[in-house]
């Protein structure tokens, strides 16, 4: 929404989102704000009065760290931040070893950090006993934000631009008229808006439940206590924050007192509609253990006691990002809702930017309140999920580590087959994935040796060499791949064409049968997804996307005549992945046409049946491999997936998961949305100009063309303007790099630094995105983004794993049949 437009914004709630967001709109030429808050400004009932004020930027997630170096460099410079640092400390050899991963974490993403000694610890935090102690992790700029007076400080920028503040205002409703929100009704009056902006914090569900709309948000409470005065702090220490994640514990300084907040009790939820403050009273029973935690940890606590308690309540979410941007079904509502201290500025200029600039100038997809399914909205997964959360707040999480409940939840019509062959699961997006097969056990231990390298314990979790059977299974033989989860648009309609190309880089304008590869982009030019786009009839096409954000990307853009219907067929549909150099063996004998490559040609698709089964057949491959993907309703699942497996038998088909899968489509070079590219990047930097069409004329064709086509100054720092004329004209690039130690591994979220070996660089130039083990190269492979002058094959860096760097090369892609002769076969 353009600034010009003069929208009227309300926010409701006046804590330290409300106000940064107040701050950030008017900043950006948005006037008529008007925040509204149940309490008195700066005072309410809100957590923002009552939170502890730690800040940490290091996260595994890039937006929430960027979300909180904005937050320290802005608190800061309004004199409201003290940078006292910040110290977690290790006890056991696991935390150990993740505070290693923890500061290549904050190196990947600019955050000052060092592991330390025990002795160091001892140095930054003199009261601690550090006997107790194997090691810590120091982030000098991390510290405590004054957040009542950051909100002031806030709501005066924004008050002095124009924006309203009302306090004692209960939000009561949220009107809407046929297009979107008109206003906001409170027990003082109404207020009549454009956009509507939930900043309510624990009240979200409310403020939601008024529009219609759910929002996926759980409060819990958190005890926090303040010890007596400590007269050995009298002396003016000024003590860094203290995480003591072994023991679900942080530690900070108050004057002459330290506050202990605990996440080691049991999850406290709270139900927003009988909420009427977020501060409660102080559970003191469940205080207890912390208490003796924290004594042990810090003996001089022995001789005091707690002199104040509180169990603040704040919010929780399925998935433990932020929910914020505009609700898809209700325009002009937006959130900004689950947002801890820590990343509230961030937030609150990312949603500004969304608002007054038309898009965040970093990417958000994980945050975005639209990317949850509906089965994930009901209250029992929002509660379970979000007390899961809580419980592991200070948990050593691995990237693959699955949610214990509620599962299993969804599950394709394959799932029994796979539960026989001892599927082991992980899940996403509420599916049940089989990762590998216990069946294929014999194979794991005929392989060569080094054919699949011992790993370390890290990378070992949520792995088994059985992985490395699967994937050369499929390169030597043939393998089905359940591909059920990956959703599925049925598009249809006159005006499909026309918005197909509107909405697209590809040429959707391909006859029937054609399967073209395609780019989302945002009008900035960003890539919002990749999709595969079938031609299935005349006004007919299937789309295999990433989820619901494309979904209601397109729903979005729909033209208002009708024209065009967009529907939802996961659910009642399944896709097997037939793929390998055997497939058409497998294949032909048990379809009704002829299914050779010469008949039967790449990225085109097929209606066919497979035995009794009507399939529609896309010629596409994922992992290199020669094959198709075989769609079929539901009901006709089991049996699709028994005709194959029967057929299957005399070729000697297996089942693979989702591990020998990632490995296959490295070696290929096929990348991720979401972690190789986001709106961040362009297609050009990414590697996929190929899937970018060349218009013809002076109009954009497609949303994002115009920003491809014309040197452009966009929001995000350090890009420079880009020609669809001379996609060189970057200055960076997505690389593929090879580990040069055959036994090596990383996972993703390394830091990639320059130089070969000896002569390794002191800050990092990139940081790794995909990685895992490519069994047919014989090399773990790693995606990162590299400056353009190094992202060229046979350049020598590092990539920092737990703290020891190790040597990689830049290679050429793909790695594995760059002439395509695999697939074609």
């Amino acid at each position: 929404m353009a600034a010009e437009a003069g929208p009227r914004v309300v926010v409701i709630g006046a804590g330290i989102v409300g106000c940064a967001l107040a701050d950030e709109l008017t900043a950006r030429g948005v006037r008529d704000v008007t925040v509204l808050d149940r309490g008195p400004l700066f005072a309410g009932p809100g957590s923002s009065y009552h939170a502890p004020g730690l800040v940490f930027a290091t996260s595994p997630s890039r937006v929430l760290s960027m979300f909180a170096r904005y937050t320290i460099e802005k608190y800061r410079s309004l004199g409201c931040f003290a940078p006292v640092g910040g110290l977690e400390i290790a006890t056991t050899e696991e935390r150990a070893a993740d505070l290693r991963r923890r500061a290549g974490l904050a190196a990947s993403w600019g955050i000052a950090a060092e592991t330390v000694t025990a002795r160091r610890c001892a140095e930054l935090w003199p009261p601690l006993d550090s006997a107790l102690l194997l090691g810590g992790l120091h982030t000098p700029d991390d510290g405590l934000a004054d957040a009542a007076l950051a909100c002031r400080k806030q709501a005066e920028s924004a008050l002095r631009r124009g924006a309203a503040f009302h306090g004692h205002h209960t939000v009561t409703a949220v009107e809407r008229g046929p297009g979107g929100v008109t206003g906001v009704v409170t027990d003082r009056g109404s207020f009549p808006a454009d956009v509507v902006v939930s900043a309510a914090g624990s009240w979200g569900p409310v403020i939601g439940a008024m529009a219609g709309v759910t929002v996926p948000l759980q409060p819990l409470a958190h005890q926090y206590a303040r010890t007596a005065p400590l007269p050995w702090l009298a002396s003016g220490a000024r003590l860094p924050i203290l995480r003591h994640q072994d023991r679900d514990l942080y530690v900070r300084q108050h004057g002459d007192r330290l506050g202990i907040g605990s996440y080691a009790h049991r999850p406290m939820p709270v139900d927003p509609f009988d909420l009427t403050a977020s501060e409660l009273p102080f559970s003191t029973e469940e205080f207890v253990p912390s208490w003796r935690d924290a004594a042990l940890l810090v003996p001089a606590l022995a001789d005091s006691s707690v002199e104040h308690g509180f169990d603040g309540v704040f919010s929780f979410t399925p998935d433990g990002m932020p929910l914020i941007g505009e609700v898809a079904d209700v325009p002009g509502l937006w959130l900004a809702e689950a947002v801890w201290l820590t990343h509230s500025a961030g937030v609150a200029r990312a949603v500004a930017e969304w608002l007054a600039e038309g898009r965040p100038s970093i990417d958000v997809h994980a945050c975005d309140v639209n990317r949850f399914h509906d089965v994930q909205l009901s209250p029992r997964y929002i509660a379970e999920r979000g007390a899961q959360n809580f419980v592991e707040v200070y948990d050593v999480i691995h990237p693959l580590q699955p949610m214990e409940r509620p599962r299993p939840l969804r599950t394709s019509p394959f799932h029994p087959r796979h539960l026989e062959l001892g599927a082991y699961h992980l899940e996403s997006g509420g599916w049940e994935r089989p990762h590998w097969f216990e069946a294929n056990a014999p194979l794991a231990d005929a392989l060569a040796p080094g054919a699949a390298p011992a790993r370390d314990p890290w990378a070992a979790r949520h792995w088994s060499p059985i992985v490395a059977a699967e994937a050369l299974a499929t390169r030597e033989r043939v393998a089905l791949f359940d591909m059920t989860p990956l959703t599925r648009l049925d598009v249809r309609g006159p005006g499909a064409l026309a918005f197909l190309r509107r909405l697209t880089t590809g040429r959707v304008d391909r006859g029937v049968g054609a399967v073209v590869y395609a780019l989302l982009l945002d009008h900035a030019g960003g890539i919002r997804s990749d999709i595969t786009v079938a031609r299935l009839g005349d006004d007919h096409w299937q789309i295999g996307c990433n989820g619901p954000l494309d979904l209601h990307w397109l729903r979005r853009h729909l033209p208002e005549d009708g024209s065009v219907a967009v529907t939802d067929i996961t659910a009642g549909t399944c896709c097997v992945g037939v793929w390998g150099p055997e497939s058409f063996a497998l294949v032909q004998p048990l379809a009704d046409i002829d299914v050779s490559y010469a008949a039967f040609r790449y990225f085109t698709a097929r209606r066919v049946h497979i035995g009794h089964v009507p399939v529609t057949a896309l010629r596409v491959s994922y992992v290199g491999e020669s094959g198709w993907e075989l769609y079929t309703t539901a009901d006709l699942g089991p049996r699709l997936w028994d005709t194959l497996w029967e057929a299957g038998r005399r070729h000697g088909v297996i089942a693979a998961g989702r591990g020998a899968f990632d490995s296959l489509r490295l070696e290929k070079g096929y990348r991720a949305w979401g972690t190789d590219m986001t709106t961040e990047h362009d297609p050009y930097e990414a590697g996929l100009a190929f899937a970018v069409r060349r218009e013809e004329g002076t109009g954009e064709g497609f949303i994002g063309g115009r920003a491809l086509s014309h040197p452009r100054a966009l929001s995000r720092p350090r890009w420079r303007a880009l020609s669809q004329r001379s996609g060189a004209a970057v200055e960076r690039r997505l690389a593929c790099l090879t580990l040069d130690d055959p036994a090596a591994i990383v996972l993703g979220n390394e830091p990639v630094y320059a130089g070969g070996p000896g002569r390794a660089a002191t800050s990092p130039v990139g940081y790794v995105t995909s990685a895992g083990y490519g069994y047919t190269v014989g090399r773990a492979i790693a995606y990162a983004w590299l400056p353009a002058d190094l992202a060229v094959p046979g350049t020598g860096v590092h990539i920092a794993y737990f703290g020891e760097k190790v040597p990689a090369t830049v290679r050429a892609e793909p790695l594995l049949d760059p002439e395509m002769a695999r697939i074609r076969r």
